[in-house]
């Protein structure tokens, strides 16, 4: 393919590079490669897993087919056995190790089946397939094919000519490790993965937008046990600026509350989870972030039916307070346990009376969203120590090392966050220090925790009563100027605190990143550090905030420059004809 370079631009990121040219043709932002280093890092964290459940298996298998002789049973007997202890056993998404333990039986779908040697059962696991549904110009899977050791083929796809053309110039670029691992084809990521059902160990979602039209497809395209990485840029409908639109294609309506970035994603999550009970399917999120302008959720998707009657006691919906900041949770649905039965019931209603106990002011109500655990820790911890062991390999090192750094610290089984700045706005007075108020809290004798969504959010287990007695306890130590009595503030203040808040310095109020004073929320890199056009799009003056007034005016004088070129052939054109 001839091409001139000086009409492209070499981007290197990671261990990858790719040729860009100089107008808009194909989508590049360079802010993602937060996004593309933390999917490199969960990526190599998942084959590592994916190895060990593959070995536990063929283990557990070996020790049955031992007993071969003994028993009088064929090596198929075995397998059936062990995989029908293992649908047995599943245990649901509230119980952390369970979903790994029932998926060691499914990751054996991409290997060969075992054979019997010996007496012995072996199996060969094949390196894992990677799908990148929308892929322009190809930088992610690059990386991917390059800098994640065991990897086996990574499919890009585009449905746009340009794009996939730029994918292939960027894979020759790249060299032998990248024309032998990646190939790009031009399709409809919906067909192709429609058309490709449980093919994929891994599929990678990452639009210019919403993912919504391509969850259906992708749940079904993962083969049992395998990875779903999905991101969401539409984070002005996701976080209550159209609630009608978020619902129509989330099927959950957000609110617009501090922890409206949070709760994003758990409408995504939910989303998922929706769409994969559909194929007797389930999701086990293993890390979920939110980073810049998206959100970004990793889930592993297994099938069960069994195990899928439980996603009503993962699913809630909330009632947000329309005076303070009170939330609470209804849950869809819950259990009633006799002897070894299990019946599956609808949750108990209502959790909240018309107004709020606290304030007297009326409920919005939203989701539902998904209340369960949101990241698995032991996961989080295996990608935080990975990400340090090979800090170099990771241009973005610095912003997702904090973010793991966070999410290792919050409390997993607490859903959403309340704001301390916004509890101190209802009452009208001065904030106590995060170390006072988390102090406090812990001296009640409940937990708490800060959140990697924002900086001011503080996850806590303990009841509103018990948060608006302690900021009750504060106000009286620091009183606040007399407010119109029907405001929530007053209401609140007129009703003495049931608990003596103790505001004495808990060792625990500090986490060990903050007494190590680990960077935890790091500023942007550069201005203008956020979303970019679309591919195609023409550069205009209203860009400035997205692009920088220097890079807009220079698109803009080489557009004019472009038309003056333009304009003065066809001039030439125009008097040649006249001049004959």
């Amino acid at each position: 393919m001839s091409m001139d370079l000086n009409d492209y631009t070499i981007i290197k990121e990671g261990e990858a590079e790719i040729l860009m040219h100089a107008k808009n043709e194909v989508f590049y932002n360079k802010t993602q490669v937060n996004n593309r280093d933390m999917s490199i890092a969960v990526l190599r964290t998942f084959i590592s897993r994916w190895k060990q459940e593959h070995e536990a298996l063929l283990s557990k298998r070996n020790k049955s087919a031992a007993k071969l002789p003994e028993n009088n049973v064929t090596v198929s007997e075995v397998d059936d056995t062990l995989n029908d202890s293992d649908m047995n056993t599943e245990k649901s998404n509230e119980e952390c190790e369970g979903p790994a333990e029932k998926s060691q039986d499914d990751t054996c779908t991409t290997s060969e089946e075992p054979v019997k040697t010996e007496g012995k059962v072996r199996g060969e696991l094949k390196p894992p397939r990677v799908l990148e549904a929308l892929s322009a110009s190809g930088l992610r899977a690059l990386r991917y094919a390059r800098e994640v050791e065991g990897i086996g083929q990574v499919v890009a796809l585009d449905n746009d000519k340009g794009a996939v053309e730029a994918c292939q110039r960027n894979i020759k670029f790249n060299g032998s490790v990248a024309c032998s691992k990646v190939e790009s084809h031009l399709a409809d990521a919906r067909v192709y993965m429609l058309t490709n059902p449980k093919e994929f160990d891994v599929v990678d979602l990452d639009p210019y937008g919403s993912p919504s039209v391509f969850l259906d497809s992708a749940v079904q395209s993962v083969v049992d046990g395998g990875m779903l990485m999905c991101t969401a840029t539409d984070m002005a409908v996701l976080c209550g600026g159209n609630g009608e639109v978020c619902y129509s294609k989330y099927g959950s309506y957000p609110l617009r509350g501090k922890y409206c970035h949070e709760m994003a994603l758990r409408i995504l999550l939910a989303c998922i989870e929706s769409h994969a009970n559909r194929y007797k399917r389930y999701i086990v999120p293993v890390l979920s972030v939110q980073m810049d302008f998206y959100v970004r959720v990793f889930v592993r998707i297994y099938t069960s039916a069994s195990s899928m009657k439980n996603t009503p006691l993962k699913l809630s919906y909330v009632y947000q307070c329309t005076g303070c900041d009170a939330f609470h949770l209804q849950p869809i649905g819950r259990t009633v346990s006799k002897n070894t039965s299990v019946r599956y019931l609808p949750g108990f209603a209502p959790v909240v009376p018309q107004e709020c106990s606290h304030c007297q002011k009326k409920f919005n109500m939203g989701g539902p969203i998904w209340s369960a655990p949101i990241h698995d820790q032991e996961w989080v911890t295996n990608i935080l120590s990975d990400v340090k062991s090979m800090k170099d390999r990771y241009p973005a090192y610095d912003r997702i090392s904090a973010v793991l750094t966070t999410i290792s610290e919050e409390l997993p089984d607490v859903p959403l966050f309340l704001s301390l700045h916004n509890l101190c706005a209802t009452l009208k007075c001065t904030s106590p220090s995060a170390v006072i108020f988390r102090s406090a809290v812990i001296n009640a004798g409940y937990r708490i925790s800060g959140t990697h969504v924002n900086p001011l959010g503080l996850k806590s287990d303990a009841p509103m009563e018990v948060i608006w007695d302690i900021m009750r306890c504060w106000v009286k130590n620091h009183p606040v100027k007399a407010q119109p009595a029907d405001q929530p503030g007053s209401v609140i203040l007129a009703k003495e605190p049931v608990l003596q808040a103790n505001f004495a310095r808990a060792v625990a109020s500090l986490s060990k990143a903050q007494a190590k004073k680990v960077a935890r929320f790091l500023p942007n890199p550069e201005r203008h550090w956020g979303p970019k056009l679309r591919a195609g799009r023409q550069i205009t003056s209203k860009h400035i905030s997205l692009l920088g007034e220097e890079k807009v005016n220079g698109c803009l004088s080489h557009q004019d420059s472009e038309l003056d070129a333009k304009r003065q052939k066809i001039e030439k054109l125009e008097d040649a004809p006249a001049e004959s």
